[in-house]
């Protein structure tokens, strides 16, 4: 009877980390999933997601449609910059003071984005667009720490 009960419970942890393990692979799956579609494409998904979230009117449609249009033009040709540099053997670590150069720009791009997005939603908005932004970038330095870790010393999810 102990046999059994020590099987059944092996069983149960296994199959418990290979769910964990496939979801954590389908997680890792998205962004390729996005990468597939044009930048109109990805602008108008993100557009109507954002006015589902915070209740857009047209005109606040139109105008953010317009920055994710821009956005996601200026995100495919990096990577496909990115992917031409892989292919041909060009891309290196970058240099510290090119590091600081990325990260500068990409702090710029996002204190002009805030400011834009101040102007185009109302304070309410505004509130709720700045919460989900916290959120994603939590979720984004959870999904580096999985990234950092080999899979098979991947940390659970702690409740």
């Amino acid at each position: 009877m102990k046999n059994i009960l020590v099987i059944a419970m092996a069983l149960i942890t296994l199959q418990g980390i290979a769910q964990e393990k496939r979801a954590l692979a389908n997680r890792m799956d998205r962004p390729h999933r996005m990468s597939d579609l044009s930048p109109e494409q990805a602008a108008t998904l993100k557009t109507k997601k954002m006015t589902l979230h915070l209740d857009l009117t047209t005109k606040q449609q139109d105008e953010i449609y317009k920055l994710n249009l821009e956005n996601a033009k200026a995100r495919k040709e990096m990577m496909a910059n990115l992917k031409a540099k892989r292919e041909h053997g060009e891309l290196k670590k970058p240099t510290q003071e090119q590091r600081y150069k990325m990260m500068n720009a990409r702090l710029d791009h996002q204190i002009d984005e805030k400011a834009k997005m101040k102007t185009i939603l109302n304070s309410e908005q505004f509130i709720k667009w700045e919460n989900h932004q916290k959120k994603m970038q939590q979720q984004g330095r959870k999904m580096k720490r999985h990234m950092a870790h080999k899979p098979s010393e991947a940390p659970k999810n702690r409740k």
